[in-house]
């Protein structure tokens, strides 16, 4: 009975240190999985496949929070077809639609569906992963549908296009920005003159203030950091790095830093006084922080813009993973890389968590998440990998792949770009078709 009890105790406390992953990179947005009684190697034959949900196509992660699992995904209309070539820009009628899932079963819940028909590049579905906070769950299309609904049945408490509200045109590769909700405010990337990041009250939609001049909002989150004991929201569109007041929009500073083709994309990264960027054909921009929020020093920088001849970092998507004075990042063609925080030199490189063949692919994505001393790496093709990065270099423990990809890039492969969600001792994972939940429990 005592040892009965002993292990009840233990599976309860695993429970208890569970971790949600209600928004974007994490309930916290660090990107940290915090959990416990997670595997190092997998099963023979891989993890175990707890359900599997057929969905709808789309880029955006899933968001996990008190049992159930939401989702945001694209239906093409009736006869309409596809581009043809992934840059295209036209009219594609269609909708998207949020899910919420049952975490256990895998069943839906509800469903809230509506046309939004797509002029975007790469039309494939939506890109920002869903925002839960307690009975609300907020979503962003492609093509700028913000909605507020109701975790309980999907119902509409308020709803914006801002692209509508804005008068701009949606961005080449559409609203892509997961939202921060900071106290009383949604804070969302917007666009245009004045309105490139726009803070809306959570409760009803109404704006509260806006902010930023660009030549295009980009797509990355809006960040919060803390530092010398204030909040900053950082945003990074493609004309410069910016630091608000979160409360009411104030410029605290802005560093220019102009971005070919407007791929401001990878979330910015703290530690301690290190704030880290990097873009895609730019390189990286490593700045040190002052206690009073004004103007940070820029410690190093690329200086070649090259997406082949690479210096430091050239991240398309990744979200880089700063510890230890090292940072962890994936480069433009699939490079794993390991470089000195203070100087961005590289210490080390290796295409091993990337393609098969070792080759190196253009755009070549992997998602880094940390777990206690180790790293999930989902990449691609599909493949979920666990492995210890440190700066004496990459160690691979194991790897499965768990997901088909079937979502075709410019380059005429197939490909999955969607952030897994990790919670509840397993992996939320979705490509163009499905929807899985891997077990990685012990």
């Amino acid at each position: 009975m005592r040892g009965i009890l002993i292990s009840c105790l233990v599976f309860l406390s695993g429970i208890a240190a569970a971790d949600d992953w209600s928004q974007w990179l994490g309930s916290d947005r660090s990107g940290v999985w915090r959990d416990s009684g997670i595997l190092e190697k997998f099963p023979k034959g891989g993890p175990e496949i707890l359900w599997r949900l057929k969905i709808g196509s789309g880029y955006s992660g899933p968001a996990v929070s008190g049992g159930r699992v939401y989702v945001t995904d694209r239906e093409l209309a009736k006869d309409a077809q596809a581009a043809g070539n992934p840059f295209q820009r036209g009219e594609i009628p269609g909708t998207e639609s949020v899910l919420c899932i049952d975490s256990k079963s895998g069943h839906v819940i509800w469903k809230h569906k509506y046309s939004a028909n797509y002029t975007v590049s790469y039309a494939a579905g939506p890109r920002a992963t869903p925002l839960v906070e307690k009975d609300r769950v907020f979503t962003l299309g492609a093509e700028g549908h913000l909605f507020c609904l109701k975790t309980e049945d999907g119902s509409v408490l308020w709803e914006k296009n801002l692209r509508d509200y804005l008068g701009q045109e949606t961005p080449t590769w559409g609203y892509a920005a997961a939202p921060l909700i900071y106290g009383e405010l949604l804070i969302t990337m917007g666009g245009g003159q004045g309105s490139t990041v726009l803070a809306l009250d959570k409760n009803t939609g109404k704006e509260v203030w806006r902010a930023l001049a660009a030549s295009e909002p980009g797509y990355c989150p809006p960040t919060l950091i803390k530092h010398g004991g204030k909040d900053q929201v950082i945003v990074w569109h493609p004309d410069a790095i910016n630091s608000l007041n979160p409360v009411t929009g104030k410029l605290y500073w802005s560093i220019p830093w102009k971005l070919r083709s407007g791929l401001s994309v990878p979330t910015p990264k703290q530690d301690g006084d290190h704030l880290f960027f990097t873009a895609f054909y730019n390189g990286s921009t490593m700045l040190r922080l002052k206690p009073n929020q004004s103007t940070p020093d820029v410690m190093w920088q690329t200086q070649q813009v090259s997406e082949k001849r690479t210096t430091h970092l050239n991240s398309i998507m990744p979200t880089p993973v700063l510890k230890d004075g090292v940072i962890y990042g994936v480069c433009s063609y699939g490079e794993l890389r390991c470089l000195d925080q203070q100087t961005g030199e590289r210490i080390w490189e290796t295409m091993a968590a990337s393609t098969k063949q070792g080759r190196k692919l253009r755009w070549f994505n992997i998602f880094l998440t940390p777990y206690e001393d180790r790293y999930f790496l989902f990449n691609e093709e599909g493949n979920l990998i666990s492995a210890r990065l440190s700066p004496d270099g990459y160690e691979e423990l194991d790897r499965a792949k768990v997901i088909e990809p079937n979502g075709p890039d410019m380059r005429q492969r197939n490909i999955v770009w969607s952030h897994p969600a990790y919670a509840d001792g397993s992996a939320y994972i979705r490509n163009d078709s499905e929807l899985i939940r891997v077990s990685l429990r012990k």
